[in-house]
């Protein structure tokens, strides 16, 4: 699981019955951010700057590090980059800040940018520009996360603020060696709230006690899928983004298009985004979908073109084909690598013509329609072969669109998951359920074999058998459950694994996969017993069993 995947809906329960929000698990309050201003400018009319940065700054820390702490316990992201990301992208869904566009963590070596600030804004609302950077709690919060996140004490330091006047505010983290003499005039506002040995020990015995009253809350319906276009296609990743940019500018001229890419990733969505966009095609006719596959030899024609009556025996009266009923519109011709060489013949004249001829009639009628065609096949190599006609090819693609399988556009598995979860309940009249961070993780690290259409039935069969209103890993299918983590290159940027933190990774998820049974793990890993045990208590999981 990455950070960009983390969705309100499912960090945020809320209990009316019992008075409560908790936000990842601990229990949160909603503050008025008016309110909070006025604070501000009460601490320091009453106490002082000095006195009044010290406190939110401490503030920010026991709230960073708490959100830390929380979040570690209930969610599972896949590396260290993506813990120190996180910090930021929680504090976005609070509403705290907004982070600008491919915004880096604070101790990447440009630090964070933030592009709105409420802190800047309340500061500037409630006491005027300000002479120094002033998002004390915003910088004590990143402090006090990436402090729990590394391990050890970070120091934030604003370097440039929104509140006094700059273009953004940046963040930029180190620890106090790295920071040096820099770090002397921000230190006396950290010092006194660091986390000694037993306000730790309090903290961990606080977020026990919280696991253990929490309560499975009111799921939070949504209207719609984080990153779902107009048109109903989840595009939160680049390559689906590329694709419904170029189906839109296509949509806007009358060429034909050809739809390809694995069964199962969405095809007929995307003809039906061309068609919509097409504001003139979309007023003046339907969309009608008609399945090659599906349509025995003799009657391919006929469906396609139409019949007059008497062509052939059943013929009792004049039938228009699909073209001359798609009229004005947009035609889908599904699974179009199916059709016989005689229809491929005949398509690729209607096509060029733009005009077809019934069968048993010996006139031709013109019709205006835009032509969809969508395959699971390589029609290029279909065509080298001799299966498909090249002329017709060429025809179909004047325009291609090629939808990436669900396994290289992972980024859209977890917004497609909540979307089809809604939809799911829709149809069975319960309440929409949530993903809980287990089941969230195993579906991000599932391949998708069968793409959007595997995913929509392992959502409805989690709908079905869920027994709450959250969706855990066990209502899920077995091989999805059982999905081991998928390796993933690394930024340019960021750190290289080494190859023991790659081989401890999977084998200790081999090992949960088998409950911790030691004997099976290292049967499926090839192996021996007490290789494993070697391994396990390099690992401190020596207990293990």
């Amino acid at each position: 699981m990455r950070a960009a995947d983390l969705d309100l809906s499912e960090l945020l329960t809320v209990d009316p019955q019992a008075g409560e929000l908790r936000f990842s698990g601990a229990r949160a309050i909603l503050l008025d951010a008016v309110a909070m201003g006025l604070l501000r400018r009460q601490l320091l009319d009453s106490v002082g700057a000095a006195a009044a940065r010290a406190i939110l700054t401490r503030f920010g820390f026991a709230h960073g590090y708490r959100t830390a702490e929380a979040a570690r316990a209930e969610l599972a992201l896949e590396s260290d980059e993506e813990w120190r990301g996180a910090g930021g992208r929680i504090h976005a869904l609070q509403g705290l800040i907004r982070l600008a566009p491919g915004a880096d963590d604070p101790l990447s070596p440009g630090g964070a940018t933030v592009e709105a600030s409420y802190e800047a804004e309340q500061h500037l609302l409630h006491v005027g520009r300000a002479d120094a950077p002033v998002c004390w709690t915003l910088a004590g919060f990143a402090s006090g996360y990436l402090s729990c996140v590394e391990g050890r004490d970070i120091y934030v330091i604003e370097r440039r603020c929104l509140g006094r006047g700059d273009a953004s505010c940046v963040f930029a983290g180190r620890t106090a060696e790295a920071w040096g003499a820099d770090l002397e005039p921000h230190l006396p506002f950290f010092e006194e709230h660091r986390l000694d040995a037993s306000l730790r020990r309090a903290a961990e015995a606080l977020g026990r006690a919280e696991r253990r009253l929490k309560t499975r809350a009111e799921a939070l319906s949504r209207a719609g899928a984080a990153g779902a276009d107009a048109g109903g296609i989840i595009a939160a990743s680049p390559a689906m983004q590329r694709v419904v940019e170029l189906a839109r500018r296509v949509a806007q001229v009358d060429a034909t298009v050809l739809v390809t890419g694995e069964s199962g990733t969405g095809k007929e969505r995307v003809a039906r985004l061309v068609h919509d966009a097409s504001s003139s095609r979309a007023a003046r006719g339907p969309l009608l979908a008609i399945n090659c596959a599906a349509i025995p030899e003799p009657l391919i024609e006929s469906e396609l073109f139409g019949h007059a009556r008497g062509a052939f025996t059943g013929a009792t009266r004049d039938r228009a084909g699909i073209f001359e009923a798609a009229a004005g519109g947009t035609l889908f011709l599904d699974e179009v690598g199916e059709l016989p060489a005689g229809a491929q013949v005949k398509l690729l004249r209607a096509l060029q013509a733009r005009e077809v001829r019934r069968v048993g009639e010996n006139r031709s009628r013109p019709v205006d329609v835009r032509v969809v065609a969508a395959t699971n096949r390589e029609l290029a190599a279909e065509v080298s072969a001799g299966r498909f006609r090249k002329d017709l090819y060429y025809r179909l693609k004047v325009v291609e669109l090629r939808l990436p399988p669900l396994r290289e556009r992972r980024e859209d598995v977890l917004p497609l998951a909540r979307g089809l979860l809604a939809q799911a309940a829709a149809r069975m009249k319960r309440p929409a359920p949530r993903l809980s961070p287990g089941a969230a993780d195993r579906l991000v690290r599932y391949a998708w074999p069968g793409n959007v259409r595997e995913l929509e039935n392992a959502m409805e069969r989690a709908v079905a058998l869920a027994e709450g209103r959250r969706i855990e890993a066990e209502d899920l299918p077995e091989e999805v459950r059982s999905a081991l983590p998928v390796p993933s290159a690394p930024a340019a940027e960021a750190r290289v694994r080494t190859l023991g933190d790659v081989e401890q990774e999977y084998i200790l998820a081999v090992l949960a996969r088998n409950g911790g049974n030691q004997t099976r793990a290292a049967a499926e890993l090839g192996i021996g017993v007490s290789t494993l045990y070697r391994k396990l208590k390099e690992y401190g999981r020596g207990q293990a069993r």
